[in-house]
């Protein structure tokens, strides 16, 4: 089973750092990037980002090259991002919200690293790197008298543009590659699709570590919108929420979970920001359609929800399904919808063969948003990547390790992962099924299930329940389960909770909630 995207035509050299620059000569006096009250066009964000370009080029750091980048959101980030890819060199986020150890862990795994742009406020994090650590604050010095003017390094499609870490199926970090021909078709299929324009000023309120960032940073700049950063290392819903409400922001990109903190706030508050935007393009984690069925759907809302499906090592998006289509009745998962132009979605079963219509098989990409794969990985994630025939001509394709089917309208289903079914007492179960079955029950504002573990070392199910109201008991939510699932599948504790909590990507942080358990509930009999 293959569905195919559109067939779009990209320029000879697909770079998107060529579109900004077309943007800033087009409108240079138009407000590029805002932060904490700062501001810059496009001619000053162009011109500096041309400086510190000529910079990594005087210093040799040209194609090829790996930039780190351990900063707060500000202007400053998107100078040094824009400057590096002028330099034909790629960017790796080193995210300041992460632990120190986890950064010296991400910083071994960095294939070619030849220079971290760090500040005062973050150098610390970073300062076990075995390369150069220039804070922004000293840049200045370094820039000046050096040229405005636009790079002259040829960059094409293949080249990398930037690399994030993704833990991949072992928990191992690996570091994966987005080629400039991939992030460019996806950003000029977003403005296409979706008539992004000038007028389409955006709101990051994802971490910068996570891949769903990277197009939010620039896909505005792309369009030569106004990109408005939150001065805050961590998500802070009620800044959000403002800024929505104050800045004329039409387009957010963010995480499920993120989205269900936004919907609350408005919905506890009264207000309209959110309901008015254009956009939300959100993913990243399995959809709990019933946390924003109810926002989405009452009168005067006129936001576009998008729910989009991808992975780091595929340009981030690969689907893209409108949720003012979905109907309760006709979908038990909501679809992530239509492929990307110049992307391709196959199904495949175990030998590699295309599964039937309605069939479950493996979620695998093919085209233009395939990624250059994991940089200096050897290991068994890099086979991901692979070679098929698709009538007559071989097609690059990376295997998701995700399990879907197509709906009869055409449309993805993504069902969880085929790795993430666990044996429970003797039976295979994927953890999200019952989530699903969680969220539809009366009282239930939201739930994650873990696995936890018995003092002999068996898997039992834990449920994490977000009542909607006073806390739920233990035999109710049991019984009423029980109507749905089978008895296999019914956890075997269910633990009330104020609220599910977030890792910085901003997704349920389900080894925080392992952690809870084992610490607190594994050996205390404690139920809900």
């Amino acid at each position: 089973m293959i569905l195919q995207g559109k067939r779009v035509a990209l320029p000879s050299a697909p770079v998107v750092h060529q579109r900004f620059e077309a943007r800033a000569k087009a409108t240079p006096e138009a407000v590029a990037v805002l932060c904490a009250g700062e501001r810059v066009t496009y001619a000053e964000l162009n011109a500096r980002a041309n400086r510190f370009a000529h910079f990594l080029a005087a210093r040799g750091h040209g194609r090829g090259a790996k930039i780190g980048v351990c900063l707060d959101y500000s202007i400053d980030m998107v100078v040094v991002i824009l400057g590096t890819l002028k330099a034909g060199a790629a960017y790796v986020p080193l995210d300041p919200s992460y632990p120190a150890a986890r950064l010296q862990l991400l910083l071994g795994q960095i294939p070619g690293l030849a220079l971290i742009v760090a500040s005062r406020a973050t150098a610390g994090l970073v300062e076990s790197a075995a390369v150069e650590v220039i804070a922004v604050e000293q840049l200045p010095g370094h820039l000046a008298g050096l040229p405005a003017s636009d790079s002259d390094v040829p960059v094409t499609g293949d080249d990398v543009c930037y690399a994030v870490f993704t833990s991949g199926s072992t928990g191992t970090p690996k570091l994966t590659a987005v080629r400039h021909e991939g992030w460019f078709n996806l950003m000029n299929w977003l403005a296409l699709e979706y008539r992004l324009d000038r007028g389409s000023h955006n709101l990051v309120v994802s971490a910068f570590g996570f891949d769903l960032s990277q197009r939010s940073l620039l896909t505005p700049l792309f369009c030569g919108a106004t990109q408005h950063l939150m001065a805050s290392r961590n998500f802070d819903a009620a800044m959000a929420y403002r800024m929505l409400s104050e800045h004329g922001i039409r387009t957010v990109h963010c995480a499920s979970s993120t989205l269900y903190l936004l919907v609350d706030w408005e919905t506890a508050r009264g207000g309209d920001a959110l309901s008015r935007l254009d956009y939300v393009l959100f993913g990243g984690e399995p959809l709990k359609v019933e946390r924003i069925l109810d926002w989405a759907r009452r009168e005067g809302n006129t936001c576009t929800l998008l729910h989009q499906y991808g992975v780091a090592e595929c340009t981030d998006v690969a689907t893209s399904y409108d949720l003012a289509d979905y109907r309760p009745g006709e979908h038990d998962i909501a679809p992530v919808g239509r492929p990307a132009y110049n992307t391709d979605i196959h199904l495949l079963d175990e030998r590699m063969h295309g599964v039937g219509e309605g069939e479950y098989g493996e979620v695998c990409i093919s085209g233009a948003s395939v990624g250059a794969g994991y940089l200096g990985g050897t290991g068994p994630e890099s086979e991901r990547f692979t070679t098929v025939v698709v009538d007559g001509v071989p097609r690059r394709l990376y295997r998701t390790g995700d399990r879907g089917r197509v709906t009869p309208a055409g449309e993805l289903v993504v069902a969880g992962r085929m790795d993430a079914q666990v044996k429970v007492r003797g039976m295979r179960i994927d953890p999200t099924d019952i989530e699903r079955a969680l969220g539809r029950l009366a009282g239930v504002r939201e739930a994650a299930v873990v696995i936890g573990h018995t003092d002999s070392g068996e898997a039992e199910l834990i449920a994490f329940v977000v009542p909607a109201g006073e806390d739920l008991t233990e035999n109710d939510v049991r019984t009423r389960l029980l109507e749905t699932l089978p008895r296999n599948m019914v956890p075997v504790r269910f633990i009330n909770i104020p609220r599910i909590p977030l890792s910085p990507h901003g997704k349920v942080d389900r080894p925080a909630l392992a952690d809870a358990y084992r610490n607190q509930y594994a050996h205390s009999g404690a139920t809900a």
